[in-house]
């Protein structure tokens, strides 16, 4: 039975808590999974779409990025992709009469929670400039108004286009192809908060921004590391790799500030073993401090770098370049600023050592928790130094695995959604459409941003996504979006960017990746690119949620065709009419889609692109090689009386989606404002569990920012570390801190005082 949406939103700030669990999935998983997609779709909806997900024949979940094999279970979900299915193929509506009910004001003070509860959005609504409510307008109407706004603008770069992971490979094409027909690189998307960092790094040192890695690899690596990464909540599927390859005998040291369920023991609902006991997944815990990886990778390259016959002198000598540099500044690798800055003891180092130089093929997988520091770039390119020095990338079971949290979002970045793209994408594009690309690079997220704040742009399109949620800086990013003159957003449910408009805004509801997709030429499909450079098809089977829903090719095709009129010889009507027409072209653009249609029709499951590193060991750098790196060991220094925190998500959340109100893994029941804080830490700054802290962060110039309210947690974290969900805490993070060359904001690594605040009232 569908259960109607919240009226009112749910105390947040006065949770339940227990001890955190020991082990993830099992039979909990199936029942909240069934739970949440009964209360979303009924017993009928639920069966149809779930047997759907991440089939050949299928649609692609609209969760994260992990691969599937060529072999599917019948149930090729985790409860994390079941929930991402549920909250899209939900049978709640909103409607233009929810709209006429809650004024924008309204919408605001809601909780992320319970505007994406409400349902899918059935029609275009306009807000026009003083009004205080959305109002329900005409597709020909929306797209003139974007006309009128993008063909008054000083310069194209006053545009900002904005795109979500979860975008097709065919929609982002298109977006791009109109922002550069329009004069403008400004094209910032979601990598740039997250694994633009890794980009950085792996384009510098192997030659592409992407990890080297497939499923297969990881079933035959000897080690892994997962450094930075809760898999268990972000990643589930990638469990069952991990317990595959800890079934061929490969062993898994765990990197992180927290310990978490997932990597502790998995319990495969998918076979009985699993339901009953479980696998053991981690050998070797390493808890270290926040930020401090760059430090331990560095120590373990100087202990290589000392055992006789540990380095695989064959690769490095031709393949890589740099390796003096880099072995001088390893060797000088000190033991007491490593200890100092990890947290750990000499004896986990030297266990940790000892797994190292046992493994043939090592393979290390990371997330956000590399990635959103200020240091993350020289982090990641250390990891690089690491795997390259035993030869480690490019040959099976080894190599680099940066893991994609949304869906496509590396497909995105493969088709041109990308600031500073490179000249040669830029050049095929161009002969192929006739066109002159801009060459000078356009705004990231944070650039973006700033501009908004300083008048520097005046209209911003959302193909997706949540970018106020997601976004650093709450305050400043909202002050800055309200400088807009219009907003735009391409959505399929509400959410908190809804309700900070510019001048004008429009919400255009979309087609979900459930949701079948029928233009002039008949059904149509899309494609992803997953984790691991594997492209394939998504087809929904479900009737779209309301007749006035459009795909986003169609949205992006009659967008262009209103504000680039009878000048563009682009042919978007062709392109909204027939998905296989963009294909062609992309096929003749973007290296490594040649013959796209005919490839994906010969594989169902989809193809692998090319990847030189791996393929190859051909490595397209400025060298023609390798590169190692030898950067300032870093690491984040805390003030006495304060903690470094870093921002994550619950378990039921998926980036900004809130599903519900429950972290079931570390023990949270009802609530989100909490702060997870070691025992002794707490004691020494004088808060006792479930005391309750405003959590004030401090910046290097004077400046702080505040999120009241919180649950003070005592939790088995990294001593002097601390941690809280997002979105709520992204407040704290200042606009100004980002990771050096990838301007990702610094999430994980956020200095903090915690100031004694009343409890909350029942």
């Amino acid at each position: 039975m569908v259960s109607k949406p919240p009226v009112g939103d749910p105390v947040q700030d006065a949770p339940q808590v227990a001890a955190p669990q020991h082990a993830a999935a099992g039979l909990p998983a199936i029942g909240h999974t069934l739970r949440i997609a009964q209360a979303q779709m009924g017993v009928r909806r639920t069966a149809r779409t779930l047997l759907k997900v991440n089939q050949k024949d299928g649609f692609d979940c609209p969760g994260c990025a992990w691969p599937e094999g060529d072999k599917r279970h019948v149930a090729e979900f985790c409860e994390n992709g079941a929930k991402a299915v549920a909250e899209e193929a939900t049978l709640r509506r909103v409607t233009p009469d929810f709209f006429a009910a809650h004024p924008v004001a309204d919408l605001a003070s809601r909780s992320g929670y319970w505007l994406g509860q409400q349902g899918r959005i059935t029609h275009p609504m306009y807000l026009p400039e003083g009004a205080d409510r959305y109002e329900a307008v005409s597709w020909e109407r929306a797209f003139a108004i974007i006309a009128e706004e993008l063909t008054a603008l000083s310069s194209p770069d006053e545009a900002l286009f904005y795109t979500s992971g979860r975008t097709s490979n065919e929609a982002a094409f298109l977006l791009q192809l109109f922002a550069r027909e329009f004069g403008t690189n400004n094209l910032p998307d979601c990598s740039n908060m997250c694994h633009e960092s890794s980009g950085s790094a792996l384009s510098e040192t192997i030659g592409i921004g992407k990890g080297s890695v497939s499923l297969e690899d990881l079933h035959q690596a000897d080690l892994i590391v997962v450094a930075g990464q809760n898999p268990g909540t972000n990643h589930p599927r990638m469990l069952s790799a991990l317990e595959k390859a800890k079934a061929a005998g490969a062993r898994i040291i765990s990197v992180n500030p927290l310990p978490e369920a997932g990597l502790e023991r998995f319990k495969n609902p998918q076979t009985p073993q699993g339901m009953l006991k479980g696998a053991a997944l981690t050998d070797l815990f390493l808890q270290i401090r926040i930020g401090g990886d760059q430090a331990l990778f560095r120590l373990l390259n100087k202990l290589v770098l000392e055992t006789p016959g540990a380095v695989d002198e064959e690769f490095v000598g031709a393949h890589t370049h740099g390796y003096e540099e880099f072995a001088a500044a390893a060797k000088a690798a000190d033991w007491d600023e490593t200890l100092a800055a990890t947290g750990l003891s000499r004896a986990e180092i030297e266990r940790a050592l000892e797994m190292v130089l046992a493994s043939r093929r090592t393979i290390v997988c990371w997330a956000m928790g590399l990635t959103q520091h200020k240091h993350s770039v020289p982090t990641i390119r250390e990891v690089v130094n690491f795997l390259l020095l035993r030869g480690n990338i490019g040959r099976p079971g080894a190599g680099v695995c940066p893991v994609r949290g949304h869906s496509n979002v590396q497909g995105d970045r493969t088709m041109g959604i990308f600031e500073r793209p490179a000249a040669a994408f830029l050049d095929a594009l161009d002969k192929e459409f006739g066109i002159t690309s801009p060459r000078h690079h356009g705004f990231d997220v944070v650039r973006s941003i700033e501009a908004l704040r300083d008048g520097e742009a005046k209209v911003f399109f959302a193909m997706g996504g949540n970018f106020v949620g997601a976004t650093p800086d709450t305050d400043v990013t909202e002050a800055a979006m309200r400088n807009a003159r219009l907003t735009v957003h391409v959505s399929t449910k509400l959410n908190r960017s809804h309700a900070v408009t510019g001048t004008r805004a429009l919400i255009l509801p979309t087609l979900g990746r459930t949701d079948k997709d029928v233009q002039k030429s008949g059904k149509q499909f899309v494609t992803v690119e997953d984790s691991m450079g594997l492209v394939h098809a998504s087809r929904g089977n479900l009737p779209p949620a309301g007749p006035q829903l459009l795909s986003e090719p169609a949205i992006v095709a009659r967008m262009a065709r209103a504000v680039l009129g009878a000048g563009s010889a682009t042919p978007w009507e062709d392109f909204e009419a027939d998905y296989a027409v963009i294909r062609d072209r992309i096929a003749r653009v973007v290296p490594g889609f040649e013959d796209f249609n005919a490839r994906l029709a010969a594989s169902p499951g989809g193809f692998a692109l090319p990847h030189a590193p791996r393929d190859e060991r051909r490595f397209p750098t400025a060298t023609g090689k390798a590169n190692f790196t030898a950067a300032p060991v870093e690491f984040p220094k805390v003030p006495e009386g304060r903690l470094l925190l870093q921002t994550l998500r619950s378990h039921d959340q998926y980036n900004t989606t809130i599903y519900g109100l429950d972290d079931r893994y570390r023990g949270i029941t009802g609530g989100r404002r909490v702060v997870l804080v070691h025992p002794e830490d707490a004691a020494a700054l004088g808060f006792a569990d479930g005391a309750y802290a405003d959590l004030v962060s401090e910046w290097t110039d004077g400046s702080e920012r505040r999120a009241p309210g919180f649950r003070v947690v005592h939790y088995p974290t990294a001593r002097g570390c601390a941690a809280a969900y997002y979105p709520e805490t992204n407040v704290l993070v200042p606009l100004e801190s980002t990771a050096d060359v990838s301007n990702t904001p610094a999430s994980k690594s956020v200095i903090v005082r915690l100031e004694e605040s009343p409890k909350p009232s029942a």
